[in-house]
């Protein structure tokens, strides 16, 4: 893969990409949802001393940065649903945008940004945390600029483009006391829920292989997905994260090392970035791990098999509905928009200082399992080991 040799600004990618961002996923989802109930916490009406730290907010305030396809068709109708943090502001470059999500949402002027004006979010005592929806390429800046305004951050996956981006993002959000979230919804979603405890309880056994893949036949050859420079990577860093996610969520463990190719079908259309990628995770216990990530072929599925049976997810990672089967039965859950859930979450963390189970620290170990699988393809589909 070549590698990313100038760094892409807004108006740049405004005046060459029109498209939205957000996952290349297209499933309509479920209106259902599990959402903990919202508890208030009351505060004093009047302070009585100068010193007094200021009442603590019963929601948080969210901006969306970036109003491409995944913020209008998923993010926003979930914050919608939300009862811990709520849609306070946006950031676009769109002028007819802001307007039309001012009037859909009942924006306040005061909350609604442009990508000049982003750092002036340090004065906005309303927006609590940022959402960064932006092409993979723009997710470092925005992270590492909101940190330094004192937002929280939760950044779409893939975290950034490289190990170091995402290192410079941690940072960034430890220097200033802020805290940071991947986009990984899956572990807020039923049944990818019980995918992880069915191979943690090993309720069928210990596994003894795990198969997955997802794919989806790419449109549009100008979006910005197919751009190396705006993505990074093609299928791999798109939806092939997935199932490096499931691969390590399902076995419990991280990986040691990875055998990976790549296929091409189509060179012109896929000149920049990937088109097919298998690859094969091996873990300290030995289990293996075969995955497939495609822009040319749809699939979504997600097996595991045990000493004494087999669980399986089919679709597995689109918005829903998902469907789920055991060598037992199928699987009975709600369909939800794991957004909210995630959403919410992160703001609970925030206001009790927790910890998310999706941070910064994940979206790196993923960052550096895809680096590795990169470099076998390089290398001539040798095994590459995965530093940790």
């Amino acid at each position: 893969m070549k590698k990313l040799t100038n760094h892409t600004t807004r108006r740049k990618f405004v005046k060459r990409i029109s498209q939205g961002t957000g996952a290349g996923l297209f499933l309509p989802a479920s209106m259902g949802v599990l959402n903990s109930a919202c508890s208030s916490q009351s505060s004093s009406e009047s302070a009585t001393e100068s010193t007094e730290a200021p009442p603590k907010k019963d929601r948080l305030g969210l901006a969306l940065v970036g109003l491409g396809n995944y913020s209008n068709g998923q993010l926003a109708p979930a914050l919608e649903q939300t009862e811990k943090c709520y849609l306070a502001g946006i950031v676009t470059g769109t002028p007819a945008k802001a307007e039309e999500w001012k009037q859909k949402y009942n924006i306040p002027d005061r909350n609604i940004y442009n990508y000049d004006n982003y750092d002036e979010l340090i004065d906005n005592d309303d927006i609590d945390i940022v959402y960064v929806v932006l092409p993979n390429a723009m997710h470092a800046e925005y992270t590492i600029r909101a940190a330094k305004a004192g937002k929280h951050v939760i950044t779409e996956k893939p975290m950034a483009i490289s190990v170091n981006e995402c290192q410079q993002m941690i940072d960034a959000c430890n220097e200033n006391s802020v805290k940071l979230a991947v986009g990984y919804r899956l572990h807020y979603e039923p049944f990818n829920q019980e995918i992880m405890r069915l191979a943690e309880e090993q309720v069928f056994g210990s596994l003894t292989s795990i198969e997955n893949a997802f794919g989806f036949t790419i449109g549009d050859p100008t979006q910005w997905r197919l751009n190396y420079e705006l993505a990074g990577g093609g299928a791999l860093m798109d939806v092939g994260i997935y199932t490096l996610q499931a691969a390590c969520y399902t076995s419990g463990e991280e990986p040691v090392s990875v055998v990976a190719e790549e296929f091409k079908t189509d060179m012109e259309k896929f000149s920049e970035v990937d088109e097919t990628v298998n690859f094969t995770l091996t873990f300290p216990s030995g289990l293996k791990a075969n995955c497939q990530t495609s822009y040319n072929k749809s699939y979504n599925k997600l097996r595991a098999d045990a000493e004494n049976g087999w669980f399986e997810l089919s679709p597995a990672y689109t918005y829903g509905p998902l469907a789920g089967e055991t060598s037992n039965g199928p699987m009975d859950f709600p369909q939800i928009r794991e957004q909210a859930v995630h959403m919410d979450r992160f703001a609970e963390c925030i206001m009790q200082d927790e910890t998310i189970k999706t941070t910064g620290e994940m979206g790196i170990r993923d960052m550096k399992i895809i680096e590795a699988i990169y470099q076998s393809i390089e290398q001539g589909n040798k095994e590459v080991a995965i530093a940790l």
